[in-house]
């Protein structure tokens, strides 16, 4: 049976209140949680961006929850760093904590000034990246000359064992290029959400595999509608310009031409709890091991109540 979870957006939902959010998910019966690290959002009226790291250390503490995020590690991100802010959240909370990581997308990465380099190069980066990680929180000595630099890097606090390192997918290409890696696997719900995890498993990929589903949800149609075209019609744009935009504007200019119709392609829309139960039971019925909802509306507390009364109990006891 699969576990589902909370996913806490940053993106739209200031850290305060976001922390507020996940120990009611605690409380409400959500099993798990996951953030994904950004600096900005992707439109301007989401209008938030937390420093994931230092928040999930107080999530962590706060709740009784098990966390993931998703990070992009090569540009922004020193390797090194990014292994020990694992390794330490992995020490302080054994068992508890879970790093998935991707090639990123410009609109977080080009604050450094660098060149935001082709799809292919990214990938050879992140390999690079994963292993550099996975070697200093086996507790190694690393140096490394290639598309990115590190010299006698060493972890001096290690978790008593090493958390997974996911990989993070949302095509049928790079779900089979992470099964080289990963010891699980996270992608985002879409049309190809099954096919992503066949092509995972079929190239010999091990671990759990974890679904992103967006979701909205409002006592009325018309409301959970409205806020799911306001909130996240900047992001329906795919590939390759979920890439390589890199300001929120850029996604608010794609977006103003998208009607709330094409918003539900991307996005389950209803106020029908039990509608939204069959949604999130077919990602379990495709093989899902984790299911984390996203109400992709700024405002969290009544979607957890109502879902940890409603929801939740459907999908674990139906």
């Amino acid at each position: 049976m699969a576990i589902y979870g909370f996913h806490a957006s940053h993106e739209q939902v200031s850290p305060g209140d976001l922390l507020d959010a996940v120990r009611l998910a605690d409380e409400a019966g959500f099993a798990m949680a996951m953030c994904s690290d950004h600096i900005a959002p992707w439109s301007a009226r989401q209008g938030e961006s937390g420093f994931a790291w230092s928040w999930l250390g107080a999530a962590l503490q706060a709740t009784t929850l098990r966390f993931g995020v998703v990070n992009a590690p090569g540009q922004r991100y020193h390797p090194a760093i990014v292994a020990q802010a694992i390794g330490t959240l992995a020490a302080m909370f054994p068992g508890r904590f879970w790093a998935a990581l991707g090639s990123g997308e410009a609109s977080n990465e080009h604050v450094t000034g660098d060149r935001w380099p082709r799809k292919e190069i990214r990938q050879r980066r992140l390999r690079e990246c994963v292993d550099v990680i996975r070697a200093l929180l086996n507790g190694e000595e690393v140096s490394h000359d290639g598309l990115v630099t590190v010299d006698r890097a060493k972890l001096w606090s290690l978790p008593a064992e090493a958390p997974k390192l996911i990989g993070a997918a949302v095509s049928v290409e790079t779900a089979r290029w992470v099964a080289e890696w990963a010891d699980g696997l996270i992608t985002v719900n879409s049309p190809h959400s099954k096919q992503v995890l066949d092509a995972y498993r079929e190239a010999g990929g091990r671990g759990p595999a974890a679904v992103q589903v967006h979701l909205s949800w409002a006592p009325t149609e018309e409301e959970a509608l409205a806020t799911a075209h306001d909130q996240w019609r900047s992001n329906v744009v795919g590939p390759p310009g979920s890439w390589d935009f890199d300001t929120p504007e850029m996604f608010d200019s794609v977006g103003r031409f998208v009607t709330p119709e094409e918003v539900t392609k991307s996005v389950f829309v209803s106020a029908d709890t039990s509608r939204h139960a069959d949604w999130l039971r077919g990602y379990a019925d495709a093989g899902f091991d984790e299911v984390y909802l996203h109400h992709v509306g700024k405002e969290q507390t009544r979607f957890i109540e109502t879902f940890g009364a409603k929801v939740l109990p459907e999908l674990t006891t139906g």
